[in-house]
């Protein structure tokens, strides 16, 4: 992982809008993932096989008990100003006329469920900085599926985020069952994802 580091205070010459300009001007090697988090361009390497198919595997789940007006995004940026953050989540489920029309970022509350998937360059990246910046915009839901934590892979469902903080609504390892809540209602089998 690489970074360029922007002080996204206004009045100190980069502001928001300089640090989304960067983001978009960075040219990235394809398959790589450029964010911005707590204020710094990163460049990310292209996720493993096991990590898309974790991604696959859930969505194809997912699609089953969406609303038929809701959409599954897999490189949609999420931008989270308040964190100085414009992440782009392993999925995002939000309503499919939110994701429509010019640019490619979608505003954080808008967002019904976000997931990420940790790698080894991301992991602390997933577990901390994001958990915030996603509970600090408002993000129903947050589903953190952690092959790389220690001891253990575990899946962690983040919900009723307040104050930048989120409550953990239900937390597993890996071949236990996860229940997403409503408008969801889906019992997840985590034991189906991949163990890197």
């Amino acid at each position: 992982m690489s970074a360029l580091t922007v002080d996204p205070v206004p009045g100190n010459g980069q502001g928001w809008d300089d640090l989304v300009r960067i983001w978009e001007e960075t040219d990235a090697p394809e398959g790589c993932k450029v964010e911005i988090i707590e204020g710094i361009v990163t460049v990310s390497p292209p996720p493993s096989k096991d990590h898309n198919t974790t991604a696959e595997l859930l969505q194809r789940r997912l699609y089953s008990v969406i609303p038929e007006d809701w959409g599954i995004y897999q490189t949609l940026g999420v931008s989270v100003p308040g964190r100085a953050g414009l992440y782009i989540p392993d999925l995002v489920v939000l309503p499919r006329e939110v994701a429509s029309g010019p640019g490619n970022r979608v505003p954080a509350e808008e967002v019904r469920l976000v997931v990420e998937i940790t790698s080894p360059a991301n992991a602390n990246h997933d577990r901390i900085g994001k958990a915030h910046g996603y509970a600090r915009a408002g993000v129903e839901l947050f589903l953190l599926l952690d092959p790389w934590h220690t001891g253990r892979p575990t899946a962690t469902l983040y919900g009723e985020p307040s104050d930048g903080t989120y409550r953990v609504l239900e937390a597993v390892e890996y071949g236990e069952t996860l229940t997403l809540p409503k408008p969801f209602a889906l019992d997840l089998d985590t034991g189906m994802f991949p163990v890197s």
